[in-house]
C-alpha cells in the first residue's frame, strides 16, 4: 500500500493514478492522513475491502508531505559508518545521537525552499512513519509499529547548526522547508527487505550521495526500540534515520546548495522527491558567501 496526501486528501496511489479513500468509503474514513494513521489497522482493512474503486489521475505537483504536521520529528546523526568517517569520528557511536527537526519545517516532495544562506547542506534519508503508539517496544516487534517508509531530506544550515559553544542542531535543521518528505508512505509489506534499500541524491547529472540502509549502525527496529524507551512514539511521527557519506560539508571543496539547484532524492522502492532552491531574504549577507 502506498498512501499519500494529494491536494490535502488521503489517497492511495495505484497504477494509473490514485484512489481518494474518503470518497471511496462514502466519507466514513477521514481524508486527513494523520487522522487516518490514528486508525492504521482499520485503514489497512478498509483498503483491502475496496471494490472497483474510482481511480483518478494524479499530478505529482499536487502531492504534499505525506504527514503535513507530525507531532514529533526525531532525527538520527552519524548513523552510517562512512558518514561518521567523513565527519572525523574515529569511534563509532555506542548509542544513536538524537535531535529533533521542528515539525513546521516539514514540506512536500515537490517543494521550493528559500535558502537562508550559502551554507545549506543536503542529507538524503530514509524516514520511518509511525503507525501505532509505540512505548517500550521490543526491537523484535518494532516493524509492527511502522506504518511505512518514505523519502526525506534533512536540510541543514551548517553555520547555525555548528555555532558554539553548544551546537544548535535542531535550529540549524528547522528553517522553513528544511524537511522535504514524500512522495508517499509505503507499507512494509511492499519491500523485499525493508532493511536494505538503496538511497541517494543528485543535482543535475552530479551524484552527491549513494548508499544502502543495510549500512546503518542502528537499524530502524533498534531506533524505534531505543526511542520508545524514553517517550511514546505517536501515529504520524517521523523518524529521520540518518544519511550516508557525501554531504557537502565533508567534500573538498565543500558543496552546498545554490539558488537554481534542484535536488533529487530517492530511496529504492519508494520513489523520488525534488527540492528546488531559491535565494531567501538575507541570502547574500553570509560571511561564507563565495
Amino acid at each position: 500500500m502506498r498512501i499519500a496526501s494529494y491536494a490535502g486528501r488521503l489517497t492511495m496511489l495505484v497504477d494509473g493514478g490514485g484512489i481518494d479513500i474518503g470518497a471511496a468509503t462514502g466519507g466514513s474514513f477521514p481524508s486527513d492522513v494523520l487522522e487516518a494513521l490514528e486508525r492504521w489497522d482499520e485503514l489497512k482493512d478498509v483498503v483491502a475491502g475496496l471494490r472497483e474503486p474510482l481511480v483518478h489521475p494524479v499530478d505529482p505537483a499536487m502531492l504534499e508531505a505525506p504527514v503535513r504536521l507530525p507531532r514529533q520529528v526525531f532525527a538520527i546523526g552519524l548513523n552510517y559508518r562512512d558518514h561518521a568517517t567523513e565527519a572525523g569520528i574515529k569511534d563509532l557511536p555506542q548509542a544513536p545521537p538524537v535531535f529533533t527537526k521542528f515539525p513546521v519545517c516539514v514540506t512536500g516532495p515537490e517543494a521550493t525552499v528559500a535558502l537562508p544562506s550559502p551554507d545549506v547542506d543536503y542529507e538524503v534519508e530514509l524516514v520511518a512513519v509511525i503507525g501505532r503508539r509505540a512505548e517500550h517496544v521490543a526491537e523484535g516487534d518494532a516493524w509492527d509499529y511502522v506504518a511505512g517508509l518514505t523519502v526525506g531530506q534533512d536540510l541543514s544550515e551548517r553555520k547555525v547548526q555548528l555555532a558554539g559553544p553548544v551546537p544548535q542542531f535542531s535550529l540549524g535543521k528547522s528553517f522553513s522547508g528544511f524537511g522535504p518528505t514524500g512522495p508517499a508512505i509505503v507499507s512494509i509489506d511492499e519491500f523485499a527487505d525493508p532493511g536494505a534499500l538503496e538511497l541517494g541524491c543528485s543535482v543535475g547529472g552530479e551524484l552527491l550521495q549513494a548508499g544502502n540502509t543495510k549500512d546503518m549502525i542502528f537499524g530502524v527496529p533498534e531506533l524505534i526500540a531505543r526511542l520508545s524507551r524514553v517517550c511514546p512514539l505517536l501515529p504520524g511521527d517521523l523518524v529521520f534515520t540518518g544519511t550516508p557519506a557525501g554531504v557537502g560539508m565533508g567534500r573538498t571543496p565543500q558543496r552546498f546548495m545554490r539558488p537554481g539547484d534542484t535536488l533529487t532524492s530517492f530511496v529504492e522502492s519508494i520513489g523520488a522527491i525534488h527540492t528546488t532552491f531559491t535565494a531567501g531574504p538575507g541570502y547574500g549577507n553570509s560571511a561564507s558567501e563565495e
